[in-house]
């Protein structure tokens, strides 16, 4: 999950996403740090009912249903809302933390409003995140090179016929196959990650391999016209191998494998 999708409040996790151009809050994961329930499942079911009862009788129209990464690093469709219709959840939840969430929300709406106003902000705050945790400026920029290319190629597989997540996935696996050897969910495995992204735990020449196989790809799909997910596996493939050719004289003129199981930073961040 990237820092995007992922916001903490008093250092817990709260997912979000965004839609219509605004955050979109996890309305589980709120209830679950307002009242500590075990389920906040049950609690916000319930919850829904004594809103609509209290007069909210539209409520179900400014709840969304997104998909959101799990636990179990798959993606739910999950029930989301705005900051202003969890103002009017959170208000009626008897929790002393509701005021601070309160004030948080309200920073995160006004944090958005100057992203969309100054779009390098939000790139700005990304960089300030990976130097918190201790990443180099030299690191930083790759990692960052890397996040514009690879979000130039989820629009291409977008505008190209690309819907389902499952889609996504598959097609960021065969080019990183072939540019490395390995799928994604086996690299993870092989750096002992489980939740974190694994491009947070790569040094520079993987970073660079894996911008060089994504950007390969963007580039096939503009020029070949590429279009429907049976071209597109075949554009990844090749996308990778671009790269992975790269890769493997690197390796041999180095005497090393550039894929490993180290961590550029300890697995825990």
């Amino acid at each position: 999950m990237s820092f995007s999708q992922i916001v903490f409040f008093r250092n817990q996790k709260i997912r979000r996403k965004l839609n219509k151009g605004e955050w979109w809050f996890s309305i589980i994961d709120i209830i679950e740090i307002l009242v500590g329930s075990n389920r906040p499942r049950k609690y916000w079911n319930d919850l829904k009912i004594k809103l609509i009862k209290e007069g909210f009788t539209e409520l179900s129209d400014f709840i969304g249903q997104l998909k959101l990464m799990s636990s179990d690093g798959k993606r739910y469709l999950t029930d989301c809302a705005n900051t202003e219709t969890v103002f009017r959840i959170i208000q009626t939840i008897p929790s002393p933390k509701v005021e601070s969430m309160k004030r948080w929300l309200a920073k995160i709406g006004f944090e958005r409003i100057q992203e969309i106003e100054d779009p390098e902000l939000a790139t700005k705050r990304t960089r300030y995140l990976y130097k918190a945790k201790g990443y180099p400026d030299s690191w930083i920029e790759k990692r960052m090179r890397g996040i514009a290319i690879r979000e130039e190629l989820t629009n291409e597989w977008q505008k190209r016929g690309v819907e389902k997540d499952l889609d996504y996935k598959i097609l960021t696996s065969e080019i990183s196959k072939a540019t490395f050897g390995v799928t994604s969910s086996q690299y993870k495995k092989l750096k002992g990650l489980k939740r974190q992204n694994l491009r947070d735990h790569m040094d520079d020449f993987e970073l660079i391999f894996t911008m060089l196989g994504e950007r390969s790809t963007t580039e096939i799909h503009k020029v070949e016209n590429s279009k429907g997910f049976k071209k597109l596996k075949i554009d990844s493939q090749d996308g990778g191998e671009i790269a992975g050719v790269a890769r493997r004289k690197l390796e041999k003129r180095l005497k090393r494998s550039i894929v490993t199981g180290k961590n550029f930073l300890p697995a825990k961040h």
